[in-house]
């Protein structure tokens, strides 16, 4: 049986798919970018171990990087070789709203050999990704993911001082092939989402990174899971955060938390120096690793060597400029509630689905487990309306017993407050995790207007009931 414990004992890395190269704007004027999803066949566990049928972005998991410029106008044209139809989420992106990618909600699903033309500008720098949003939960879980970066209008970093990492945990069978048998499981929709046992760092198992002595780094980390909210200690890398979901710190002098959390979606971008690698955590494989430690083991997920003499002028940035974002009007802000229930081992009070009371039988037969203000899933009115302009407060509550990363389609918000000491407030964010019995409160201004998503990331708990919307008027 493949487990976490078993994953660390790979003494190299193993190629899951390989690089999905860059797709880079450069020095063309509107560049339209090709993206295709379609299905390979590729061993997981590594050479003469059986071949699992993946679903992948121009033939790799994770897809191509898209890396684009502040500002710029981004054009792609995805074409759909899958045999089941398909959309493309800009995750995190404060995107025009038939540009989102939301089957059912924002545009149809993009039929079997059909294509649809994605245009819209970026107006934020900063670390962002996209994904399948058409039954995320099996298709996420094949590999239907990539990273989008898009990069200050002044150069912080050049690339060669940059590494996206996208992390994954992949769940394999027996065999070690992809467990497809157990996707749409009830235990998972109910409990804390689908837990892989084989992790994957840009598709491959403990990749190792080669830097320059003497230089810094800015590593951008992209949480590519269904459901495992991943932590890790940047003080162990002797690294610094630069940015949470791909906007800069508030506060630049601001001390780096003893264990980064990153849910579903979620990213975090850390800044490494080179000339103090020998205070990191040491690794018997190389310099220092960074570390996965939700299971209560250390797991090294990369490997970071610093081996070459520095080649060019260390880059020394501690900070980085901000994105321009207009804080909410508290006072004069919509508030509105957000009471999470269901689950196992959860309040479920009379729910609704559909329009319908639902029934035990009911709730076994739809899975739909979950529930915000007492209705499962997306119903025809929505959470709130606001006109545009207007600031809302979101207040949520939740009543379940586990753990949820919430993320909200179209906008960044400033985490208010919250209970827990030891994750960070007034950050902006576009996803934020909510403890069991937590009460977290959001603020943000509804400038965007368009029908828009709010769900949580754990992959099953949003096909599984834990999913609304709200319309910006």
């Amino acid at each position: 049986m493949l487990t976490r414990r078993s994953f660390m004992r790979t003494s190299m890395a193993l190629s899951l798919v390989g690089s999905g190269g860059i797709l880079s704007s450069g020095a063309a004027t509107n560049p339209i970018f090709e993206l295709r999803a379609g299905k390979i066949r590729k061993s997981l566990a590594g050479p003469g171990q059986p071949e699992s049928e993946l679903w992948v972005y121009n033939g790799t998991s994770p897809g191509p990087e898209i890396r684009v410029r502040q500002g710029d106008r981004v054009r792609v044209r995805f074409i759909n070789d899958l045999d089941e139809p398909t959309s493309v989420h800009w995750h995190g992106i404060r995107i025009d709203n038939a540009m989102d990618g939301v089957s059912g909600l924002t545009q149809d699903p993009v039929p079997p050999g059909g294509r649809f033309d994605y245009d819209f500008v970026v107006p934020d720098a900063g670390t962002f990704w996209y994904h399948a949003h058409n039954m995320s939960w099996q298709q996420v879980t094949r590999g239907l993911y990539g990273p989008l970066i898009v990069e200050e209008k002044q150069k912080v970093f050049d690339l060669e001082h940059e590494r996206t990492l996208m992390i994954d945990d992949w769940r394999l069978n027996r065999e070690g092939a992809l467990d497809v048998a157990s996707l749409g499981s009830l235990m998972d929709w109910s409990h804390a989402g689908r837990l892989g046992n084989w992790l994957t760092v840009n598709g491959q198992s403990a990749p190792r990174f080669d830097l320059n002595a003497g230089e810094s780094y800015r590593i951008r980390l992209i949480n590519a899971c269904n459901a495992r909210v991943l932590q890790i200690s940047p003080k162990a890398m002797n690294a610094s955060v630069l940015a949470y979901d791909g906007f800069p710190l508030q506060k630049s002098n601001e001390p780096s938390p003893d264990i980064a959390y990153l849910a579903p979606a979620q990213r975090v971008d850390l800044l490494v120096n080179g000339s103090a690698s020998g205070q990191a955590q040491l690794n018997d494989i190389g310099d220092f690793a960074l570390q996965e430690l939700s299971g209560g083991n250390a797991l090294s997920m990369a490997i970071f060597r610093f081996t070459n003499p520095p080649s060019t002028m260390a880059q020394m940035a501690t900070a980085l400029p901000a994105n321009r974002v207009e804080a909410p009007d508290l006072a004069n802000a919509l508030r509105v509630p957000l009471v999470m229930e269901g689950g196992a081992m959860g309040r479920m009070g009379d729910v609704t689905h559909q329009g319908k009371r639902m029934t035990r039988a009911d709730i076994r037969r739809t899975k739909q487990v979950w529930a915000l203000n007492g209705i499962a899933n997306v119903a025809d009115e929505p959470l709130f309306r606001v006109e545009r302009g207007k600031s809302v407060v979101i207040k949520t509550e939740n009543n379940t017993g586990w753990l949820h990363g919430m993320h909200v389609h179209g906008h960044h918000f400033q985490i208010l407050s919250r209970q827990r000491e030891d994750l960070p407030v007034m950050e902006w964010r576009d996803t934020f995790v909510i403890d069991r019995d937590e009460v977290v409160e959001i603020g943000f201004v509804a400038n965007n207007p368009g029908k828009w998503l709010l769900h949580c990331h754990m992959l099953e708990h949003a096909a599984a009931g834990m999913t609304t919307w709200f319309e910006v008027t």
